[in-house]
């Protein structure tokens, strides 16, 4: 079970606090602490012991909350506690707060809150060495400094590091976010494409023949206009599903059935109403195809047919929908005169072809034909393999 932040936030300091109250212990024990069996080498008042303990210890409790506080206050009291003669290595808590402020407080400031405490911390060093504890040479006392250095950069350097690390994930978090928000919209895109433009290709077609015909021949004007209002209803209900899909929670939104192979001869029914004779052949296995292949063929079939309205109407087109074991294979061609001029206003209906063949690790092609006319060819594989083109 995942712990809230909130709970993990508290957890980390009651941590915090019993490592603090540890420590300031410790240093409360050093003040008592016998030197060579004798008496504690510390032999100042029982009380200003007690406070410089807790001044190294305690800062710890807060680190968290207060990380530059806490740790001028901790160096602050390993100061004290050197020049006092309690400890000689009371640098650890200095440096696990150290460890804090690279990690929440950005660079330009932790940086130079770690060069004041190193050279604060050498400073109290070297004078304790002097003045309280002589070292028997300055190389004793240069080690000493080093050793202390040591510990107060490598808790900062930790904290640094774990910092750029989190960094790196977030910025890569974003990255995968925006990436997702990209294929979302392209996904939503290729949707109200396909149902937009293969609908208003068919409504402008017969509005203008029902502009062409009104005064003449009334009744086919009549049945243009009757098609246009049966595009423009079934147009706007799956235009209505698509957008309720994506404005819905996904766990709640209702099954329904998605457009696939079977409504191939509607695509084809509506595309000869607009002038293009369809030839549709579709043949399948038995148990059919996966609904996300099925989708992406109608989609396939219903902008290729699109643009052979749009583009070359009146033609004759033939749609070959064939399946195996192995792979899917679509063919749509047409008789269309203007096929070199379809390619380069192809526009984003090809795009969208291409993506969606690329989805399911297909090839597409698509262009004039020799004879004359415009071709699209794809080629969807069925184990999941993908090739590239």
């Amino acid at each position: 079970m995942r712990v809230p932040r909130r709970m993990h936030g508290v957890h980390l300091l009651t941590l915090d606090l019993a490592t603090a109250l540890l420590i300031a212990v410790v240093y409360v024990g050093f003040t008592r602490m016998p030197h060579d069996g004798a008496q504690p080498t510390y032999s100042g008042p029982a009380w200003a012991g007690v406070l410089v303990a807790a001044a190294v210890g305690l800062p710890v409790a807060v680190r968290r909350l207060w990380p530059v506080p806490a740790a001028a206050t901790a160096l602050a009291g390993a100061s004290a506690a050197i020049l006092l003669d309690i400890t000689r290595e009371p640098w650890t808590a200095a440096g696990l707060t150290l460890y804090m402020v690279a990690l929440t407080v950005p660079p330009q400031r932790s940086v130079p809150v770690l060069a004041v405490s190193l050279v604060l911390a050498a400073t109290a060093v070297l004078t304790g060495e002097a003045a309280v504890t002589p070292a028997e040479t300055w190389s004793g006392a240069v080690g000493v400094v080093a050793m202390v250095w040591l510990v107060l950069g490598g808790g900062w350097a930790a904290g640094f590091a774990v910092r750029a690390r989190r960094a790196r994930e977030a910025d890569r978090a974003a990255h995968r976010a925006e990436r997702a928000l990209v294929e979302e919209r392209l996904r939503i895109a290729r949707e109200l494409h396909d149902i937009v433009s293969h609908s208003l290709s068919l409504i402008v077609v017969k509005a203008g023949v029902a502009g062409h015909v009104a005064q003449h021949r009334p009744e086919e004007a009549e049945d243009a206009l009757r098609v246009i209002e049966q595009t423009g209803r079934a147009a706007m209900t799956e235009m209505r599903r698509t957008l309720g899909a994506l404005r819905t929670d996904p766990e709640s939104i209702p099954l329904g059935p998605v457009p696939g192979l079977d409504a191939l001869g509607g695509l084809a029914d509506q595309a000869r109403r607009a002038g293009v004779d369809v030839d549709l052949d579709v043949r399948v296995p038995d148990g059919g195809l996966p609904a996300g292949m099925a989708l992406a063929i109608h989609r396939i079939v219903q902008e290729s047919l699109t643009n052979a309205v749009k583009h070359a109407a009146p033609a004759r087109c033939r749609v070959t929908v064939e399946a195996d074991l192995h792979e899917v294979r679509i063919d749509v061609t047409d008789d269309g005169i203007r096929g070199a001029d379809r390619e380069r206003a192809g526009g984003h209906g090809l795009i969208g072809m291409r993506e969606r063949a690329l989805t399911h690790g297909g090839t597409f092609s698509a262009g004039p034909r020799h004879e004359g006319g415009f071709a699209v060819s794809v080629r969807l594989p069925q184990d999941g393999t993908r090739t590239t083109m």
